[in-house]
């Protein structure tokens, strides 16, 4: 085995990974999204993990760590209008046109959403041609009027974003599919795809969202509702490619399925002889084959066969009430004139003398 095959086996956690990179663990996770870190999946199915020898690649690059870190470095509000010569209100302004794009956020402690961009790409707004009228004088008027109808386009634009990094680590086709429906609420994924075990699939292969605070808090209200899509063009564009996607992992392989055996609990008892083969009395007991044997006449053909054949004929006993057990009222009638007792009580009494 070589040296270079030993070096690809050897995996190490994210968290070590990081470490070894010199990165914060924030600044690993955008080296993973943008591509920067390649990770591979977990042979034992616990998440990601990065190989020694993409460690070795990421420390070879010059100027490593001050480059890399250069290149994941995200920035608010203010250190974001500082690096593009504007002020913070309109460098919020160009935020929610969506002229840049937010590339993470989190919900302070004020329960306000705070975006945070790349540092590299505020650098190069401002060196591009077609926005330099953009960071100097009026708006123009068309911009103007979408900001004052409320237009706010970082959660969407921050969605996409996300959803392309996700999509860079799906290798599944229903991974792929899952990444999409995780934008949409669960009645447009519903609307879409009809069969209840390819939604189970899909959500079988959900991303997991990032965590801000407790469940069912406001903090992770916020973090739902940046993560769900909410504008109807948005929301037509992610059913069309979430039908696409699902078509596509329909041809790779079919969403699992339980078997009639796993899905019912009883295994069916084997077929046995019917009626017609083996015809019977109505209301006659059903005589085992052993019983019916026995009954068998003598001369008979013996064996199997002939326990099946005595099986067919219907065995019939009289139902005779023992004397003992004959029920006699408590209050017998009174005798007639001739002094014996009438009525089927007296009929009893002539019998038995």
């Amino acid at each position: 085995m070589s040296g270079n095959t030993v070096t690809q086996s050897v995996t190490w956690s994210l968290a070590r990974a990081a470490r070894e990179l010199d990165l914060r663990r924030g600044e690993f996770d955008l080296a993973v999204h943008l591509g920067y870190v390649r990770t591979v999946p977990d042979e034992g199915g616990a998440g990601r993990r990065v190989t020694r020898a993409e460690i070795d690649r990421v420390r070879s690059q010059e100027g490593f760590p001050e480059a890399l870190r250069e290149r994941v470095k995200a920035v608010g509000t203010t250190e974001g209008a500082a690096l593009m010569g504007v002020s913070t209100a309109r460098f919020t302004r160009l935020a929610r046109l969506g002229l840049v794009v937010p590339v993470k956020f989190y919900v302070n402690r004020y329960r306000a959403v705070v975006w945070l961009y790349l540092a590299e790409e505020l650098r190069r707004f401002p060196a591009e041609r077609q926005n330099v009228p953009l960071l100097r004088g009026r708006m123009p008027e068309g911009l103007r009027d979408q900001l004052g109808a409320g237009l706010d386009l970082r959660p969407r634009n921050w969605r996409g974003r996300h959803m392309g990094f996700l999509l860079r680590q799906a290798e599944d086709p229903w991974a792929r599919a899952a990444v999409v429906a995780s934008l949409l609420e669960p009645a447009q994924v519903a609307e879409v795809i009809r069969d209840p075990y390819e939604r189970a699939c899909l959500n079988r292969f959900r991303p997991e969202r990032p965590g801000h605070g407790a469940p069912d808090s406001p903090a992770a209200y916020l973090v739902s509702r940046i993560m769900t899509a909410d504008d109807p063009d948005e929301i037509s564009w992610l059913r069309a490619d979430l039908g696409h996607a699902v078509a596509e992992a329909r041809e790779a392989h079919p969403a699992p399925r339980p078997t009639p055996r796993a899905r019912t609990g009883v295994v069916p008892e084997p077929a046995g002889p019917s009626a017609e083969e083996h015809p019977t009395v109505p209301g006659s007991p059903p005589v085992p084959v052993a019983e019916a044997a026995a009954f068998a006449p003598t001369g008979s053909v013996s064996g199997p066969a002939a326990a099946v054949r005595a099986v067919a004929v219907p065995i019939l006993s009289p139902t005779v009430v023992p004397r003992s057990e004959t029920v006699l009222p408590e209050n017998p009638p009174e005798p007639g004139e001739d002094g014996r007792p009438r009525g089927l009580f007296g009929w009893l009494r002539r019998r038995d003398a």
